[in-house]
């Protein structure tokens, strides 16, 4: 059995809250390149466009391999590591009735590692399976991918629905104004 190659990108000391970053990094676990790739190009958060390079930096590395198929990768590991402080210190600005208010200017470091996906759980060709995605989120995951069952969805769409019966009755409140929450007169 051959070993799967993993190939990694690394930004440091990113400009950005490793907060903020986890959004975007939530949004490519897991799927193939050029979808994560066409996502990011989309996606209106700031952490997109430095989750754009790293991704096409892991590609590169990637190219640099004879050996692997370009089409066939998918984002294994993506993720957003807290990084220090901006000059390691916190910054100071002005506060109410004199006072100084303290606020941190955060850096991250972000992490991208991308991996080809095997033969043996890639869809054949002609059959109808779920999408490589889903193999590589399965993957990811580190569970086998489950085939979409029909008669199980129903089924649990069914149980998910409240049941037919009477809504309960709702409490009657005055509208007479009285504060102690006393019975009014009813009409």
């Amino acid at each position: 059995m051959s070993e799967v190659k993993e190939f990694t990108a690394r930004h440091r000391f990113a400009h950005i809250t490793a907060r903020k970053a986890r959004y975007v990094a939530d949004l490519i676990r897991g799927r193939s390149v050029n979808e994560a790739l066409d996502l990011l190009q989309f996606t209106p958060n700031r952490g997109a466009a430095f989750y754009g390079k790293v991704l096409r930096s892991a590609v590169a590395n990637a190219s640099h391999d004879e050996s692997v198929n370009m089409n066939r990768l998918f984002v294994f590991e993506c993720r957003a590591d807290d990084g220090p402080l901006l000059q390691g210190r916190l910054r100071y600005r002005p506060g109410p009735q004199g006072r100084a208010m303290p606020f941190a200017k955060r850096l991250s470091h972000l992490v991208v590692k991308v991996r080809e996906l095997e033969v043996a759980d890639a869809p054949k060709k002609g059959s109808i399976e779920e999408p490589a995605t889903a193999t590589a989120e399965a993957l990811v995951k580190g569970k086998k991918p489950a085939k979409a069952d029909a008669k199980k969805k129903a089924a649990a769409a069914k149980a998910a629905k409240p049941a037919a019966g009477k809504a309960p009755d709702k409490a009657k409140k005055s509208s007479k104004g009285k504060k102690g929450g006393g019975e009014g007169k009813k009409a």
